[in-house]
């Protein structure tokens, strides 16, 4: 036997394999798929800044969102027409044609369950159930005229945060982190908390990366004991222990990338290095023991609680810490009627009671810090509701509820480059449908991303053959000009 010779020819064939060529040549699949996605490298790192298209109005982004969609006729929206058709049959043209979650037969016609009153040199309307937002109305920016194409609270919500009614598209949260990055390398630079209980319908693809690389999702935080679970050493484990057990797995998972290519491994070794500078840094930004009494007094907060109030003021905390995206969730807004948690007439005091102080005071804390200018401050849910009475079967129900409505919804928008004092769009005499400057979800992503210093249309991340992106490629989409200062 020729050794020489038949290690040549093994070491020749060897080259010539499938597997081979996949797993160790530098111009493999790896090479190939790297060079795919030269369009996105630029963007693809959380670390450091990219620069925006064009000079922006807000740096960072704080998204109060009311999980369930709260009622726009009972806080925002106010219709006198309205009242004067309550308890009346609904009228069959009302119904044809449309599709809800839960209405049959013919409901009756629900007015207003609250006085509303008019506020502010802006003369905005708030019902009474906003007793502190009512003082800060002439700094906001009402938009009446929302509406969405999904009638379920999943699909919706989906539509809202990622610009896709189906799962696998990214949050909005994670498009900026691609197209920004963070300006604070010891925090994550898309913060997510909730309250209320629960987490979204739709669950965490809300505040998902989607199809974008994982490094750009929102990480989840608590408001009480350690920001992020398992962040503390384990008992016994110093932090140089740490370090030198980081290092070594960063070692094994760069030989890993270099093998195989998958640029997740580089999203790994991200995220443990971030976990271990926010040990220091997150302890410290979610210690609301800092805070002076008097702040504490003005959000409703009590340290050591899961609560809006403690998640507003961690959001102040977080925007003075360069945070880019900021998102809050709040869960209960579903006003059907079925149970006292969700119907107008009880749980839905609960929550504006829950709400009310500390959004007014985040916005006054963050106008007195200086911090609005270049905060974009967001409220709303992800539909609104009808003004029809719910029934369940056909027949009334014991409590007051509404069911949910596509058609119109109410959010409003503050700091950041949005003008202050005005109200957007209108929608019907009864708020069943927007009739007026109508700003759907993709338009929504479209103006917020304009002040975020991004063309919508030119941060783009290839996926399923298409140049993907937040406002939608198949859908139109305006920037809502009007709302800007």
């Amino acid at each position: 036997m020729n050794m020489p010779l038949d290690s040549a020819r093994h070491g020749f064939l060897q080259w010539q394999t499938r597997r081979h060529f996949l797993k160790d040549c530098s111009l493999g699949l790896a090479g190939m798929w790297l060079g795919s996605q030269a369009t996105n490298a630029s963007a693809d790192s959380s670390s450091g800044q990219h620069p925006p298209h064009f000079p922006a109005k807000a740096k960072r982004v704080i998204f109060l969102h009311m999980a369930g969609g709260p009622s726009q006729l009972e806080l925002f929206d106010y219709k006198p027409d309205l009242q004067q058709l309550d308890g009346q049959d609904t009228p069959t043209s009302f119904l044809e044609g449309k599709r809800f979650a839960f209405i049959q037969g013919v409901p009756k016609m629900l007015g207003p369950q609250f006085p509303f009153a008019q506020h502010g040199e802006s003369g905005a309307w708030v019902s009474d159930r906003l007793p502190h937002f009512q003082s800060v109305v002439d700094k906001v920016c009402f938009v009446k005229s929302m509406h969405t194409t999904q009638f379920n609270h999943a699909p919706a919500q989906l539509l809202l945060h990622t610009g896709n009614q189906n799962l696998g598209a990214a949050s909005f949260g994670a498009w900026t982190m691609y197209g920004l990055g963070s300006e604070n390398q010891n925090l994550p630079g898309f913060v997510v908390l909730v309250s209320g209980g629960k987490t979204p319908s739709a669950g965490k693809s809300v505040w998902g990366s989607g199809f974008l690389p994982s490094v750009h999702q929102g990480v989840q935080c608590r408001s009480q004991g350690d920001p992020v679970l398992y962040l503390s050493n384990p008992d016994g484990v110093s932090r140089e222990q740490r370090r030198r057990a980081l290092d070594a797995l960063a070692k094994l998972n760069r030989e890993t990338f270099q093998q195989t290519g998958d640029a997740e491994v580089l999203t790994r070794i991200s995220q443990y290095e971030m976990a271990f500078r926010m040990q220091t840094s997150a302890t410290e930004a979610f210690d609301l023991t800092q805070e002076t009494a008097d702040v504490h007094a003005m959000y409703g907060t009590e340290p050591g609680k899961e609560s809006f109030a403690n998640n507003c003021l961690l959001a102040r905390r977080l925007a003075e810490r360069d945070v880019r995206f900021i998102q809050l969730f709040h869960w209960g807004w579903d006003s059907h009627g079925a149970g006292a948690n969700e119907a107008i007439n009880k749980g839905f005091h609960d929550r504006c009671r829950e709400v009310d102080q500390p959004m007014t005071a985040l916005l006054k804390d963050l106008d007195q810090r200086g911090l609005l200018d270049d905060t974009l401050v967001v409220w709303g849910g992800e539909f609104g509701r009808t003004p029809m009475r719910e029934n369940r079967g056909g027949r009334e129900m014991k409590l007051i509820g509404r069911d949910h409505n596509p058609g119109a919804f109410t959010m409003w928008f503050a700091g950041g480059g949005i003008k202050p004092g005005v109200s957007i769009g209108h929608t019907d005499d009864i708020g069943y449908e927007a009739v007026e400057n109508k700003v759907s979800p993709h338009d929504l992503h479209a103006t917020l991303q304009h002040l975020l210093g991004i063309d919508h249309h030119k941060l783009t991340y290839m996926s399923q053959g298409l140049p993907q992106r937040l406002s939608n490629v198949t859908q139109p989409s305006r920037v809502v000009t009007d709302m800007f200062a």
